[in-house]
């Protein structure tokens, strides 16, 4: 059974919130595994073993979360040349944009020789002062959306064989 990697990091809920909404749009696929992975708990044999992937990330300081990029330097080396043309997508949880962090991910993703199957879903909550920053976010459903339909698309194209 192939499995599909959600990888994700979150700090005040937004990113979480994303991540299963996109989960929750896999699972529409039977024939599929999804594993919903905090970032801390993702390992090598995790994306070694998997099919497809999904990585969400908040935006911090105009970046990928330090947790994200932890995940990623501990499991670049031993994926490289191994997970060639598998497909992936991109969500981000930003305050203010969010382009930098689906940038940065994108280029690993390059290193990784993987697939993008969608542009990066980019949810602004505009949260700019510190106490909004850190307030526990909600995500709304029409947000949402995007990110479980391109959970759907990535589980069923993963199950049909196109990715």
């Amino acid at each position: 059974m192939k499995t599909l990697l959600i990888v994700y990091h979150s700090m005040t809920g937004g990113t979480l919130q994303m991540a299963q909404a996109a989960a929750t749009g896999a699972r529409s696929e039977s024939v599929l595994q999804v594993s919903l992975l905090r970032a801390a708990d993702a390992q090598a044999a995790d994306v070694l073993d998997a099919g497809g992937f999904i990585f969400a990330t908040p935006e911090n300081l105009a970046a990928m979360s330090g947790k994200m990029k932890d995940f990623f330097d501990r499991t670049y080396y031993a994926a490289l040349e191994h997970v060639n043309g598998r497909p992936y997508a991109t969500l981000v949880c930003a305050g203010s944009d969010g382009r930098n962090a689906a940038q940065q991910i994108e280029r690993i993703a390059t290193g990784w020789r993987l697939r993008a199957i969608a542009d990066p879903i980019i949810v602004c909550t505009h949260a700019q002062t510190t106490e909004e920053i850190l307030r526990p976010k909600h995500i709304s459903e029409q947000e949402l959306k995007p990110c479980e339909e391109v959970g759907a698309a990535l589980a069923s194209g993963m199950a049909l064989g196109i990715f």
